[in-house]
C-alpha cells in the first residue's frame, strides 16, 4: 500500500459495520424464528413478511408479530427470537462472502472498527466473539439506542464511541433502512447486495458482494465520496 493511502483524505477514520446480512447471513435465521413463533400461536407469517422487516429494529418486528397473534410482550418476543437465532448460529455460522477477510484486512491497517446493529446485545456480542481475531473494538446494539435504523442515532453513537468524526467513517450495510441510517448520520455509506433490493439513487456505492473486495477498494470509494463532498 502506498504512502498516499495513509493521508487523511484517502483513509477513513473508522469502519462501521452492519451485522445481519452484511457480516453474517442471519436474515434467514430470523425469518425461521419469526415463522416458528407466529405459528406456535396459530398465526401465519411468511418468508415475504420477514423480508419486509429486514434492517429494522426488533421492537417493530415484535409489534408486527403481536398483530399476527403472538400473545407475548415486546421484550419476550425479542428474547425468544434472539435466542432462536443464537441456537441456529451455534450449529453453523453463515459468514457473508468476503466479510471476514475484509474485517481482517482493515484490522491489519490499524483502522478501528465497530459493529452497528439493530440486533440486541446478546446476539451482537456472540457474533463479535465468533469473528476470527476479534477485530471489532465497539458494539452498538439495538437495545442501546432510542431510535432505530433508518434514524442516524446508531451510527452517530458508533462514531462517538470510537472517538472519530462520523463524516470520516465508512459504513457497510445491506438494507435500505441501514443505508439510510448511515447516510443521514454523515458516513460514506456502502451497500452490499443481499436479500433486499438496493438502489444507488441516493448516491450510495453499491457492491454486488464483498468477495474479492480489498481495503484499497473501500479506500477508493471513500476518497471519491469525499472529493464529491469537497
Amino acid at each position: 500500500m502506498s504512502t498516499e493511502r495513509n493521508t487523511p483524505l484517502r483513509t477513513p477514520a473508522a469502519i462501521l459495520w452492519d451485522m445481519d446480512g452484511t457480516i453474517v447471513d442471519t436474515e434467514p435465521y430470523w425469518i425461521v424464528a419469526e415463522i416458528e413463533l407466529v405459528e406456535s400461536f396459530g398465526g401465519v407469517w411468511t418468508h415475504e413478511d420477514g423480508l419486509s422487516l429486514v434492517g429494522n429494529g426488533l421492537p417493530l418486528t415484535a409489534t408486527k408479530l403481536q398483530a399476527r397473534g403472538v400473545e407475548l410482550s415486546v421484550a419476550d418476543i425479542i428474547e425468544r427470537l434472539s435466542n432462536r437465532v443464537i441456537e441456529q448460529l451455534e450449529i453453523a455460522v453463515p459468514w457473508r462472502p468476503g466479510a471476514i477477510e475484509l474485517l481482517a484486512e482493515f484490522a491489519a491497517t490499524g483502522i478501528p472498527q465497530a459493529l452497528v446493529t439493530m440486533s440486541f446485545a446478546s446476539m451482537a456480542n456472540r457474533i463479535a466473539e465468533l469473528i476470527p481475531g476479534k477485530p471489532l473494538s465497539q458494539i452498538v446494539s439495538g437495545d442501546q439506542v432510542t431510535d432505530f435504523k433508518p434514524h442516524p442515532e446508531a451510527y452517530l453513537l458508533g462514531a462517538s464511541r470510537l472517538g472519530v468524526d462520523v463524516t470520516q467513517c465508512v459504513a457497510i450495510e445491506d438494507s435500505p433502512s441501514g443505508l439510510g441510517s448511515a447516510h443521514s448520520a454523515g458516513t460514506v455509506a456502502i451497500g452490499v447486495r443481499h436479500i433486499v433490493e438496493l438502489t444507488d439513487d441516493m448516491g450510495y456505492a453499491i457492491l454486488p458482494t464483498l468477495a474479492g473486495v480489498t481495503s484499497a477498494d473501500i479506500f477508493d470509494i471513500y476518497t471519491q465520496a469525499q472529493e464529491v463532498r469537497a
